[in-house]
């Protein structure tokens, strides 16, 4: 077992999760952010992709954070005549961001880290063990 491509390909995972649960951290701060202006628009929803290439120094296909999307679906909306953003209804037009699903996508995300760094783990007792042998 090649422990070099082990550790560098849960590397490039922990780095993608890394960044995507950055991604969804600015969604969730930005969540009730309404537009500045009268009919502007507000925060629009940020979605992570990733993207797979093959590394030839490690000789093994590892994760990357791809371009992030502007997630398209429509914006929600306030009754609040009050807001100097409000538009000629009184509507305020609110983040397409939900909550729920960006806890839920920031659960995973997590998850997604804490298998890469089990797998740093393992890999680091396995060379340590393999030392180990080797001296004896």
């Amino acid at each position: 077992m090649d422990f070099l491509k082990s550790l560098g390909i849960a590397a490039s995972g922990l780095k993608a999760q890394s960044g995507r649960m950055r991604i969804i951290a600015e969604n969730i701060a930005n969540a009730d952010s309404a537009a500045k202006t009268a009919g502007g628009e507000p925060y629009r929803r940020k979605v992570p992709t990733f993207t797979s290439r093959f590394d030839s120094e490690l000789g093994a296909t590892i994760v990357d954070t791809g371009r992030v999307r502007r997630d398209q679906s429509p914006f929600r909306t306030k009754y609040d005549p009050g807001n100097p953003a409000a538009n000629e209804r009184g509507e305020v037009s609110l983040p397409n961001v939900n909550g729920l699903i960006e806890n839920m996508d920031m659960r995973e995300a997590q998850r997604s880290y804490e298998a890469n760094l089990n797998m740093v783990t393992a890999t680091r007792r396995m060379i340590s063990k393999t030392l180990e042998i080797l001296k004896a």
